[in-house]
């Protein structure tokens, strides 16, 4: 009845960006330090009991993020009622444990030199405060989680801490595997009480929304397997082991969660001998799949949609979602499909929209919509009136925004390769940038995606391919990248020069200015491309690529072992090497490193730029300074070096790639 009257009554809306502007309008670029800008409101959360707003947000382009508490009947008065500033350390996150108490994550930069696999510069901790007190509390224990905020217990939450698990080398399955400690935290005396000390056989445990834990995790080493273990929520002791898996197997199995339709079953995405991963209920008492419910024969199931009142119906499973040109879900759930409808209806630039705050009589919520003509836009749901609470890019408009497109061509051997198109204003052909995601294996989608829509403001057409290795398309597109031998440099390489080539054939983009952008594996490459024949580009941009794989192979191996390792050290072994075709590189390379790079580390560029040198080749090189391998790590200062050198590249030392270059040469 709750959500039936907050249906009804969603028809008052306030303070809202502008639509689009008419077709074919033309619009300067945005400066630079548009783009360079961090997000300037990251979260949104409403207290449980519908009083409060709280906003995480960066007050300056230098400043580190705050905590701003709004009354939310109040939210056009624009005064918060409490400020939460950590400084020197940096807020990363937050949620709403109580109707008062606000329990959020920090980080602080402990080292300046990274000393081991995904270690980084910074250590994260976790702190609690009560919003009208203003009485704080820090947690000193190592890697810190948020488990479970329990609705039916408003005064306890369940944290975990890292345990044990030494980072030498050969350390099995790296982090996902090391004991956790689980403790219940009581709020109001601020004292815990440890539930759960896990280790490696049973080291990852999932709680219930009344904090019963019914799911485990673990690993046995001797015979190399992962172990999954589950108990019914209020037994106090004992697990049941349900199922084991040969970790080297290329499999997927994934608990979501229990099954509330049917007793001892639990939702799994798994691919259960299929190519396309679906959602199956899963007997735990038999350890077979029970019932498949939802499959499509061309994307792989992405994941679920939980219930938007998180208070009233944790952990409930409400819809399963699916990306083509975007985040479909299919709805179980009729009055939460239809609450998300109805949003979808009257938010401008509507595409991806989430509720990641509710409070408990349902009547309140935060909503956010982000896509490609919206970087991310907060608002505030409250007895019926909705109104803007805050951009995270307010300077950038949605008129001036591209469009993203959705599109499939042919790779040279066949095989349909899908991509994503970021098309400029203006008329085609447009100059292009070729721009592969890093990973290689992940899942790449249509979200507001701040690299591409730069690049298209700046008149660039950009093309996101998803080459053969991508998640999302099935097992056998993942598995060919990489299980026969490595394809790295060579079809996987092709299937982005197809692309290119499909777009100059569409008329699309001109021939003769194209170029490619990439970070990480993407950054790869672009180092690969840039000593291809014949070739198509007019120079590439390489961020924090690999550039010796067998560097890359070694550092990996020396980490960890199994799975995740197998695919990568395949594709690494024998992999097309940039420090070895270095003689054969003939296009101007703009070279892009973070010093402080965990994941590929900087020995890759010097020892690249050693080889540039040896063979008198074209390039220049960046370095950013107390850069990290990820985006979260790429402050002002980095995102404005990035960005002008990369606009600096193609319009001066790229052939006739930028329109204004053209422009500068008819003058």
């Amino acid at each position: 009845m709750r959500q039936r009257f907050v249906l009804a009554l969603l028809c008052v809306f306030m303070g809202m960006p502008s639509l689009t502007a008419a077709a074919g309008t033309e619009f300067e670029s945005y400066p630079l330090d548009y783009w360079a800008l961090r997000p300037v409101i990251n979260a949104a959360q409403v207290s449980p009991d519908g009083k409060y707003l709280g906003i995480m947000k960066i007050p300056a382009k230098d400043a580190n993020p705050v905590i701003e508490v709004y009354e939310a009947a109040e939210l056009d008065k624009r005064e918060p009622v409490f400020t939460l500033n950590a400084d020197p350390m940096e807020i990363t996150n937050f949620f709403w444990a109580s109707d008062n108490d606000i329990i959020f994550y920090l980080r602080q930069k402990v080292r300046n030199q990274i000393e081991g696999w995904n270690q980084g510069v910074y250590e994260t901790r976790l702190a609690i405060v009560d919003v009208e007190s203003k009485d704080m509390e820090q947690f000193d224990e190592t890697d810190p989680l948020i488990e479970n905020i329990l609705p039916h217990d408003p005064t306890k939450i369940i944290i975990s801490f890292q345990e044990g698990g030494a980072d030498g080398p050969g350390q099995r399955l790296s982090e996902a595997f090391r004991p956790r400690a689980y403790w219940k935290f009581d709020l109001e005396r601020g004292t815990k009480e440890l539930l759960i000390r896990g280790k490696i056989a049973l080291g990852q445990v999932e709680f219930d929304g009344n904090g019963n834990p019914w799911l485990a995790r673990g690993y046995d080493d001797a015979d190399d397997e992962l172990i999954w273990y589950w108990r019914r929520p209020g037994e106090k002791s004992g697990w049941t082991q349900f199922r084991r898996q040969d970790f080297n197997k290329i499999e997927t199995f994934e608990v979501v969660e229990l099954d509330d339709a049917k007793p001892d079953h639990v939702l799994v995405r798994a691919d259960n001998g299929n190519d396309k991963l679906g959602l199956w209920s899963y007997n735990v008492n038999t350890g077979e799949f029970d019932e498949l419910i939802y499959r499509r024969s061309d994307v792989d199931v992405f994941g679920v949609r939980y219930h938007s009142n998180t208070w009233t119906h944790p952990d409930r499973v409400t819809g399963v979602s699916y990306f083509k040109d975007k985040l479909h879900v299919e709805y179980f759930d009729e009055i939460e499909g239809a609450i998300y409808k109805q949003l979808e209806g009257v938010i401008p630039n509507s595409h991806i929209i989430s509720i990641p705050s509710r409070s408990r009589d349902g009547d309140t919520m935060t909503v956010l919509n982000t896509g490609p003509r919206d970087p991310g836009t907060y608002y505030l749901l409250k007895n019926g009136k909705i109104q803007a609470a805050g951009s995270r890019q307010p300077l950038l408009e949605s008129e001036k925004l591209a469009d993203v497109r959705y599109i499939t061509y042919k790779s040279r051997d066949g095989l349909t390769i899908p991509g994503y198109l970021t098309v400029p204003n203006g008329e085609p052909p447009f100059p292009l940038i070729v721009l592969p995601h890093g990973g290689p294996y992940v899942q790449e989608t249509v979200v507001y995606d701040e690299w591409p829509q730069m690049l298209a403001n700046n008149g660039y057409l950009v093309l996101q391919p998803q080459y053969r290795g991508s998640y999302g398309y099935g097992a056998e597109f993942y598995r060919i990248a990489w299980v026969n031998g490595s394809e790295a440099g060579r079809k996987m390489q092709d299937d982005k020069d197809d692309g290119a080539l499909y777009l100059v054939e569409e008329g699309l983009a001109d021939p003769d200015r194209i170029a490619m952008f990439g970070w990480s594996y993407g950054g790869y490459a672009a180092l690969v491309a840039a000593s291809r024949t014949p070739q198509i580009y007019q120079c590439v941009i390489a961020g924090a690529a690999v550039a010796d794989p067998i560097m890359q192979v070694n550092y990996l191996r020396f980490q960890f072992e199994g799975w995740p390792l197998q695919e990568q050290v395949t594709t690494w072994d024998n992999a097309v090497s940039p420090v070895e075709e270095a003689e054969k590189v003939n296009v101007p390379i703009l070279l892009i490193h973070g010093d402080v790079d965990q994941r590929v580390p900087l020995d890759n560029a010097k020892k690249y730029r050693k080889q540039l040198d040896k063979y008198n080749k074209n390039y220049k090189y960046l370095e950013l300074e107390g850069a990290d391998h990820f985006s979260n790590t790429l402050f002002y200062n980095h995102q404005i070096d990035l960005y002008a050198a990369m606009i600096d590249f193609l319009e001066n030392d790229c052939g006739q790639m930028s329109l204004r270059a053209q422009a500068k040469a008819s003058n």
